[in-house]
């Protein structure tokens, strides 16, 4: 291997390591909430949908704060849900999510945190930080 490979070569790996080490976020069926609740599982639902411009600004957010910090992805499973095909499930409706682009942490049997429309990166920050602080408690 030359010298211009190894440098390409470690440049990838230096920008690639931090994408391999996030854990990528759950696609929602019906029962996988209930099922990581009852293994004691901190959840951040992300109730999106792909054409929605809101739940895209969410997305680019939450995933700079996985990039930034690795304690989000190990210790709070993040679970997307897709508005299109669940905006009627029992769990949309049980929760009174009222729209596409809602966030909203999870711990047992309670809601420790909710965001509808919001993409401040401070206040999705303060809510992945309460989904953190529960999983380690």
């Amino acid at each position: 291997m030359d010298r211009r490979d190894f440098i390409c070569l470690t440049a990838a790996a230096a920008t690639l390591a931090p994408l391999a080490a996030r854990a990528a976020a759950l696609d929602y069926t019906p029962g996988l909430v209930e099922d990581r609740l009852a293994a004691g599982e901190t959840l951040f639902l992300d109730f999106k949908a792909s054409w929605c411009s809101t739940c895209a600004a969410q997305e680019r957010v939450i995933n700079a704060l996985l990039d930034s910090d690795p304690a989000y992805a190990a210790r709070v499973t993040f679970i997307n849900v897709d508005w299109d095909t669940y905006a009627n499930d029992p769990l949309t409706l049980r929760l009174n999510i009222p729209r596409r682009s809602t966030l909203v942490v999870l711990r047992g049997e309670a809601e420790l945190g909710r965001i509808v429309a919001g993409t401040s990166r401070d206040a999705i920050k303060a809510l992945m930080d309460t989904a953190l602080a529960a999983a380690v408690a």
